[in-house]
């Protein structure tokens, strides 16, 4: 893990760079940086310091992704963190395979397009990070590839008679192998 002063790559333009480069590499577009989401996940973040648990919060009207480190760990090395489970994502199978993946379709999710993250403290000295997603991905509707990738996938799929999924239709998705809360 590389070390990383606790004075950088905590910005916003930070957490927005990260997010929007892992964005890009998959055709999706940028994110902007919402202060009302910010806000909520700085409370959020704020509620932790006693415990550094990862521990999602309930009744978020958000989507999230949490992390947690030592020493001078930055928001940036958090959605390193996230992007990395990229190669656990199995774009055939819309599906987790040989571990997590959530966080990083969280990231690339295409109707995602709002994002606030924070940053607090532990009282054990550790960094507790929290980012919010606006809209977030659904557990029940539109979890699926063609929001997460640009219109070369989608066009891909129609060649081979799939139907993409539109905003607002529900369909049985499958089931991933990995829950999202768990860390």
């Amino acid at each position: 893990m590389s070390l990383y002063s606790s004075q950088a790559q905590n910005s916003i333009q930070d957490y927005l760079d990260a997010h929007n480069a892992a964005r890009s590499e998959v055709g999706v577009g940028p994110m902007t940086w919402d202060n009302s989401v910010a806000t909520f996940a700085q409370n959020y973040v704020d509620q932790r310091i006693g415990d550094c648990n990862l521990v999602h919060s309930s009744n978020s009207p958000y989507g999230e992704n949490l992390a947690k480190g030592g020493g001078d760990f930055t928001g940036k090395a958090a959605v390193d963190l996230w992007v990395a489970e990229k190669p656990n994502y199995d774009y055939n199978s819309n599906s987790c395979i040989g571990g997590q993946c959530l966080h990083y379709t969280q990231v690339v999710w295409r109707n995602s397009v709002r994002l606030g993250c924070a940053r607090a403290q532990c009282n054990n000295g550790w960094w507790f990070i929290s980012c919010n997603y606006d809209p977030p991905v659904s557990s029940t509707m539109d979890w699926h590839p063609k929001y997460y990738f640009g219109p070369k996938q989608i066009r891909r799929e129609l060649k081979k008679g799939l139907e993409p999924i539109r905003a607002g239709e529900q369909r049985a998705l499958p089931s991933s192998p990995v829950s999202p809360v768990d860390q």
